[in-house]
């Protein structure tokens, strides 16, 4: 560190006073980071940013047996301008998208300790990435998401649509000409152009077969 260069101001929130004491000795020997405080809860922590501007808070997510990290991070974003790294003494897949969604700018697994001084580094100069140790839990995450944001549509979809117009779109996506569906399922062929209508109303598309391609891709049939 360059003489007269300021030193990156961090704050430790932590309830297991023993990891407490050892992060802050651990990073007590880098020249370029200073620990200003430590507290042992989010309330605490939040009446410290009262007289002290920490530039990173390392905040746990586990404090007193629940995720209070997350109420924190959100309450220490909103209220001051430090970069908050959360921390998690496991790969907590149900809180990493909830962590992020708070404001934090980076997620780290305390196994990975040897990695916080660059994250904090990282986080100073606002170039935060998310830690490898977390990185393919972030990608199962956005697959989950995308998935039942999926499930959801074709429900939303194949709601809309009767068992009947299901029946004709799964026949037009086999083939089956107007004509055909109509002597299929015993009806009139003006009965199938009333469903067909309706189908391109509740689907969009400019013929059935575009209807039938389109419910056939989304998985409706």
């Amino acid at each position: 560190m360059d003489v007269g260069e300021a030193r990156i101001k961090v704050l430790i929130v932590e309830d297991d006073e023993d990891w407490r004491i050892g992060l802050r000795s651990y990073l007590r020997k880098e020249s370029d980071l200073t620990v200003i405080g430590t507290a042992a809860s989010g309330t605490e922590a939040l009446e410290l940013l009262e007289r002290m501007e920490p530039d990173v808070v390392l905040l746990d997510i586990m404090m007193s047996d629940s995720p209070e990290g997350l109420w924190a991070a959100a309450e220490i974003v909103k209220c001051s301008g430090a970069r908050v790294i959360m921390l998690s003494s496991m790969e907590e897949k149900e809180f990493i998208f909830e962590a992020f969604k708070a404001g934090a700018v980076d997620y780290m697994v305390k196994s990975d300790f040897a990695d916080i001084p660059n994250a904090i580094r990282s986080a100073y100069a606002n170039r935060s990435a998310i830690h490898p140790s977390v990185a393919q839990q972030m990608r199962d995450e956005f697959r989950r998401l995308k998935q039942l944001e999926q499930e959801m549509r074709v429900k939303e979809l194949r709601s809309l649509l009767t068992p009947t117009e299901l029946q004709v779109l799964s026949l037009i996506e086999q083939g089956y000409t107007q004509t055909q569906i109509a002597d299929t399922l015993v009806v009139s062929i003006r009965t199938i152009k009333v469903h067909v209508g309706s189908i391109l109303k509740k689907l969009g598309g400019k013929s059935s077969k575009e209807a039938a391609q389109k419910a056939k891709d989304i998985g409706i049939i």
